[in-house]
């Protein structure tokens, strides 16, 4: 709750407390689902690798007692928490939202399908488009030296990791768009720091990618400039929207 509702701190440390709590127990049960399909999880989590012929018994392989049980709770996690994002995201509204003012309010409530739906087009490009290349190249490279012999949890952890970056990564335009809007940054402000943005973007690239290929860094870096020159866009608008809504509170 907000300072206008005449809350002291510790009731505010109270709201979020029981945000944090409704939030969890709905990742709790997400998870719990997404861990009795775990079989279902797993295997399409290896379908970008499948049909690669230089992996050998086409399926991966653990070497700890303990490594296939523990991917399957990481991948259920995963799961969990992209399932119960919504209303994660929900609880979060819920709990920010008395501090702004009405606009601002209906602004927030009306993004909430765009973060959901932006998330899940950034783990679907990592998933569709950059991961199978950057596996084709894992596994070639050096091949003719070595026998990759695939680990399920590392193959694990690095597609889990992609997928949540991308999906952060493509909430840039919503993000720039609200700050826009609530008058934190200016389309003038994002436009001068440009080619800053671009040198960001490939480190992120960089980071991101799994592998040392600039190929795949740059096919990742890419969309994140596309993505930011969006958000520009977006910010203008955002811009004048909140020069509109001021003119007509001030007459």
């Amino acid at each position: 709750m907000s300072a206008d509702a005449g809350l002291s701190f510790q009731e505010h440390l109270l709201e979020l407390r029981r945000r944090v709590k409704y939030s969890a127990i709905a990742v709790l049960i997400t998870t719990i689902i997404a861990f009795i399909f775990h079989e279902q999880v797993l295997t399409l989590l290896m379908q970008p690798a499948q049909g690669f012929t230089n992996i050998p018994s086409g399926k991966p392989i653990y070497t700890d007692l303990t490594e296939f049980i523990s991917t399957a709770m990481k991948a259920s996690l995963l799961v969990g928490l992209f399932a119960a994002m919504p209303f994660v995201l929900y609880q979060m509204v819920l709990f920010v939202s008395p501090g702004l003012n009405p606009s601002e309010r209906r602004y927030l409530y009306a993004l909430m399908p765009a973060v959901v739906l932006a998330f899940i087009v950034g783990a679907a490009f990592g998933y569709r488009v950059l991961f199978p290349p950057a596996i084709q190249f894992l596994l070639s490279f050096g091949n003719d030296i070595a026998t990759p012999y695939i680990r399920i949890g590392n193959y694990v952890g690095l597609m889990i990791s992609l997928l949540l970056w991308m999906g952060v990564v493509f909430e840039t335009p919503i993000v720039l768009f609200f700050l826009s809007r609530i008058g934190i940054v200016s389309p003038e402000q994002l436009g001068r720091q440009r080619r800053y943005a671009i040198v960001v973007a490939f480190i992120l690239g960089a980071l991101i990618t799994p592998t040392f290929d600039p190929v795949n860094q740059t096919i990742v870096a890419l969309p994140i400039i596309v993505l930011y020159e969006i958000g520009i866009w977006l910010a203008k608008f955002g811009a004048r929207q909140r020069r509109r809504q001021r003119a007509n509170e001030f007459g």
